[in-house]
């Protein structure tokens, strides 16, 4: 089964150590029980115990250090930096609670500029800090600015003697209260030069204001005043420092979807266990052909999520100067798995009703953070418009590239940290996306590939206008739209990768066509679209191929979950 099962965990992996740290840490959890994680929650307790857990165990030291960068025997066992391993990783952490993923994700954040710095020292220093259980933190955004890191204020004031003195704010910034090194984004004073540079939380002319959120995270705003920096604190200057903002960002971002799988997942069987038994007007509440619709529809969607990520694994462990198609699907990852996971939650929630109020189901919680990851690290809307650059050579610009294998190999992701200037956008070449749909004769399949023919018709005969290229609204739709097409090439590639069943695949793309015709509808809408858009647009409604027999051994599949996952109270 793709899904996660803590309690079957019996996924193969290249390395022992790999095994290791999965199954302690989903033995963490499930010792520690639900009662005391929901105690926990409900009390914003700072999780303490599980980052002691992290410490004695060099958990988030294997996960996150790069291969190499200490001596062997001097660092975690086995670390490299391994996007494969890493999804899973994510995925358990969000499967128990998104405050867990929250912590570990803020010091992958903290730690990209690091790893991409050439300060040998401090990358060694901030090695070792890992190994003892040391927790990072990012300081990219302010109150004021947000993450427009053009306007950021935080300024470094030359010193006569060559040191400097750091000035300025930060907000939002998760693990700040306790990071051993926050990688702080600033411009140096006079010269306009960005910087990033490494701050200790405990350091005395370190301020942290406050908490900004009620949660067991601590979301930090903090001040430096007058804070000693030298130049062995340095990590990047100039244009490397702009770099490494984004390119961290690319790492990072996609870790967001991972935590909405590991969260759907875990409520998806809670909501199936709960529906089963439970009767309304003499009937098993599974026996309602809405809540059956609802309950595939949910699945089916979160099958996809993680093919379509898993995929998307591939391509940046594959990635090079040369092919950086992983920049388009990285953001899908963030943007697109991330709202399918409130879609998940919604189908499920209105199924089991006043059941995900109540404080002993883990749905409670997961139906309020499932919101937060959408609106991180660049909204939904941020994301459409990053990924639309995009879409003229995805779309007319097709290049002969090979075939991206399954990347589930025990290598170190080293390219990551090497990615280069973040520019270039529009220059990357996509194989053509028509390629995943051969060998698939099932009939939705064929109707999703006429919509996204239909839709490339329109792009080709009646172009957004210069007008519409600066309405954000229009633009948006049209993106939403390219963002389906991707998807469903991931989707496609990965289910012959892990060899999904026909129906299940076909089902998959019933939602993608209504969803489709939908978003194709909200297009024709619009108040700036033209009569010529508006055909097209009505052209690409579609209604999915219904199959009765393919619906319900989808169906039985859903069925099948009721009892297979229950947490240790």
């Amino acid at each position: 089964m793709i899904l996660l099962n803590p309690r079957h965990h019996s996924r193969k992996y290249p390395d022992a150590r790999s095994t290791e740290v999965m199954k302690k840490t989903i033995e963490f959890f499930e010792r520690k029980g639900k009662i005391r994680l929901e105690n926990d929650y409900y009390a914003h307790g700072w999780y303490a115990d599980f980052l002691e857990f992290v410490a004695k165990e060099r958990i988030f030291a294997t996960m996150a250090t790069p291969a190499g960068v200490l001596p062997a025997g001097k660092g975690a066992p086995d670390a490299r930096w391994d996007t494969w391993r890493i999804c899973e990783f994510a995925e358990i952490l969000g499967f128990f609670g998104l405050q867990y993923w929250y912590t570990y994700q803020v010091s992958v954040l903290g730690l990209g500029p690091i790893w991409q710095s050439k300060n040998e020292a401090l990358r060694q220093r901030t090695a070792r800090l890992l190994a003892e259980g040391a927790i990072f933190a990012f300081g990219l955004s302010e109150k004021e600015h947000g993450a427009d890191i053009y306007s950021t204020s935080m300024s470094l004031e030359p010193q006569a003697d060559g040191t400097y003195r750091a000035n300025g704010r930060k907000y939002y910034i998760g693990n700040a209260n306790k990071a051993a090194i926050v990688s702080t984004f600033g411009k140096i004073q006079g010269t306009g030069e960005y910087v990033f540079f490494a701050v200790d939380s405990q350091h005395p002319k370190f301020e942290c204001v406050k908490n900004t959120v009620a949660s067991q995270n601590y979301v930090a705003e903090y001040a430096l005043h007058d804070y000693p920096v030298t130049e062995a604190d340095l990590l990047e200057r100039g244009q490397e420092a702009w770099d490494a903002a984004l390119n961290t960002i690319n790492i990072g971002k996609y870790n967001l979807g991972w935590a909405s799988i590991g969260m759907c997942t875990h409520a998806l069987y809670e909501a199936i266990d709960h529906a089963s038994g439970r009767r309304l007007y003499n009937m098993a509440v599974t026996d309602f052909g809405h809540v059956r619709q609802m309950f595939v529809d949910a699945y089916s969607r979160l099958v996809a999520m993680k093919l379509f990520a898993l995929r998307a694994a591939d391509y940046m462990r594959s990635a090079t100067a040369d092919d950086r198609r992983y920049l388009l699907y990285n953001p899908m990852v963030k943007m697109k798995v991330t709202t399918q996971g409130e879609e998940v939650m919604n189908l499920l929630w209105d199924v089991i009703a006043a059941k995900g109020f109540e404080r002993d189901m883990f749905f409670a919680q997961a139906a309020i953070d499932i919101r937060a990851l959408p609106k991180l690290e660049g909204t939904v809307h941020v994301n459409i418009a990053l990924i639309v650059k995009f879409m003229p050579s995805f779309f007319f610009f097709p290049a002969e590239l090979p075939e991206v294998p399954r990347r589930d190999d025990a290598a170190n992701d080293d390219f990551l940290f090497h990615q280069g200037p973040a520019k270039g956008l529009s220059k990357i070449r996509f194989a053509d996306y028509k390629r995943a749909f051969a060998g698939f004769d099932l009939p939705n399949v064929k109707l999703f590939l006429e919509q996204a023919e239909l839709f490339k018709a329109m792009l080709a005969s009646a172009p957004p206008t210069e007008a519409q290229q600066k309405d954000i609204d229009f633009l948006l739709a049209g993106g939403e739209l390219f963002a389906l097409v991707v998807y469903a090439q991931l989707i496609l590639e990965n289910a012959k990768i892990y060899g999904l069943e026909n129906a299940l695949v076909d089902q998959i793309f019933d939602f993608l066509v209504r969803d489709f015709s939908k978003v194709a509808l909200g297009l024709h809408q619009k108040p700036s679209s033209t009569e010529a858009q508006m055909k097209h647009c009505l052209g690409m409604l579609r209604k999915p191929a219904g199959d009765p027999a393919r619906y319900e051994a989808v169906w039985s599949e859903v069925l099948a979950l009721c009892g297979a996952y229950q947490m240790n109270p």
